[in-house]
C-alpha cells in the first residue's frame, strides 16, 4: 500500500528532475529536486549561510498558529453548527450573515487582522480562525440537519431527553460530516498561516519562503512549500487518526 501510494508522487519527481536537467525547464528558476533536496538539508542542519539551521523554528511557529487557529475555529464552529442544525429558528436568523460572509475571500480580513492584533502571531492566528470557522460549521449544520428521523423519534420514544438526543444522536451521526469539514479546514488553516506569514508576521514558513523568492532562493522556495505540504499532509494523517475511535461503527467499503 506505501508503494502504490508513493508511486504518483516518484513520478513527479523524477519527470521534474528529468525536464529540469535534460532540458533546462524553467530557464534557471525552476531547480531540480537534488537542489532543493541540498537547500532543505542546509535548511534543516546549516552550515552557516543565510537559510542555515532555521527550518525548526520556523516549522513550529507556523504550526502553533494553525493549531491555535484551527482549534478556536473547532470550538466555536462545531458547536454552533450542532444547534444550527437542528434549530430552523436560529438557523433563518443567522444562517443570511454566514452566507453573507462566506464568499469574502479570507486574505480579505488581513488588514483588519493588524488592526486589531498588529503585526505578529495574533493576527496570524486569527486569520485561520476565520478561514477555518466556515467549512467546519457548514459541515456541522448539514450533518446536524440530515439527522435521520428514525433515529430521533426512537431516541424520544425511549425517554431521551433533549440534550441526551443531541449528544447520544445527533452528535455521532453529525460526526462524519464534522470530521470532514474539520479536515478541509485544516488545509486551509495550512494556506492561510502561510500567507499571513507573508505580510503580517516575522517569522515561519511564510516569511522564510517570502524572504527567500526577494534572494532569488527558488530552492528553498520549494524546499518551504514542501514542508507546508508535508505538514499539511501529517496533520490531516493524524485528524483521522484521532477521530477513527469515534467512527469505530464505519467501514471502508471501496474496491
Amino acid at each position: 500500500m506505501i508503494a502504490r501510494r508513493s508511486l504518483p508522487l516518484l513520478a513527479l519527481v523524477l519527470a521534474w528532475q528529468y525536464a529540469v536537467q535534460a532540458h533546462g525547464w524553467g530557464d534557471g528558476f525552476v531547480p531540480s529536486p537534488l537542489e532543493v533536496l541540498a537547500a532543505w538539508r542546509e535548511w534543516i542542519f546549516g552550515n552557516g549561510a543565510r537559510y542555515s539551521g532555521s527550518w525548526g523554528a520556523s516549522l513550529r511557529d507556523s504550526a502553533s498558529r494553525v493549531l491555535a487557529g484551527f482549534a478556536a475555529a473547532l470550538a466555536i464552529g462545531a458547536p454552533l453548527g450542532i444547534v444550527l442544525g437542528r434549530s430552523r429558528r436560529l438557523s433563518d436568523l443567522i444562517d443570511p450573515l454566514v452566507q453573507l460572509l462566506r464568499p469574502i475571500p479570507t486574505a480579505s480580513w488581513i488588514p483588519f487582522c493588524l488592526i486589531f492584533f498588529g503585526i505578529g502571531s495574533q493576527a496570524a492566528v486569527a486569520l485561520v480562525g476565520i478561514g477555518a470557522f466556515f467549512p467546519i460549521l457548514l459541515n456541522a449544520t448539514a450533518g446536524a440537519r440530515d439527522v435521520s428521523l428514525l433515529h430521533l423519534r426512537s431516541a424520544r420514544m425511549l425517554g431521551a431527553t433533549r440534550a441526551q438526543v443531541l449528544w447520544r444522536v445527533v452528535l455521532p451521526a453529525a460526526l462524519p460530516a464534522l470530521i470532514t469539514g474539520a479536515r478541509v479546514a485544516m488545509g486551509l488553516a495550512w494556506m492561510l498561516v502561510v500567507i499571513s506569514e507573508m505580510v503580517a508576521v516575522k517569522s515561519g514558513l511564510g516569511y522564510e519562503l517570502w524572504d527567500a523568492y526577494y534572494y532569488n532562493r527558488m530552492d528553498v522556495v520549494v524546499a518551504a512549500m514542501a514542508t507546508v505540504g508535508v505538514a499539511g499532509y501529517l496533520s490531516d494523517r493524524a485528524l483521522l487518526w484521532g477521530t477513527r475511535r469515534f467512527l469505530f461503527w464505519r467501514v471502508d467499503t471501496r474496491q
